[in-house]
């Protein structure tokens, strides 16, 4: 997998969560900025997902198998849409919570994916 792309994802769904936080606490739900964000992050995982992709066909697999692997990345790719879509039918500070709670799972997601490709002490 490629490291610095996992971190850079993981850094872009904290500042996501950290930007609809401050959203949420000034209760604001979310704006069209926001969704600007969710899509910067969404086409980050879709950008892994490819590198998954590729990275497998050469022949390189993962630690802890491929379908958990793919089964993680398609996670990582749906989580944001998920949240984005839940927001805009809840357009109180409730809906930019959802954006927070689904950008720090992402971020988590990031540190699982790298331990199931090897990166991790079990590796």
């Amino acid at each position: 997998m490629l490291t610095p792309l996992t971190v850079t994802l993981a850094v872009a769904a904290l500042l996501l969560a950290a930007w609809c936080g401050w959203a949420a606490y000034r209760d604001q739900p979310t704006k069209d900025w926001h969704f600007i964000g969710m899509a910067v992050v969404t086409l980050l995982a879709l950008a892994q997902l490819v590198v998954g992709i590729v990275q497998t066909a050469r022949g390189q697999t993962a630690a802890d198998g491929s379908v958990v692997f793919f089964s993680y990345l398609v996670g990582v790719v749906a989580c944001v849409p998920v949240v984005g879509l839940v927001s805009l039918t809840e357009r109180t500070k409730w809906g930019s919570l959802t954006v927070v709670a689904g950008a720090v799972v992402l971020a988590v997601l990031q540190v699982r994916l790298y331990d199931i490709w090897g990166g991790g002490a079990g590796g």
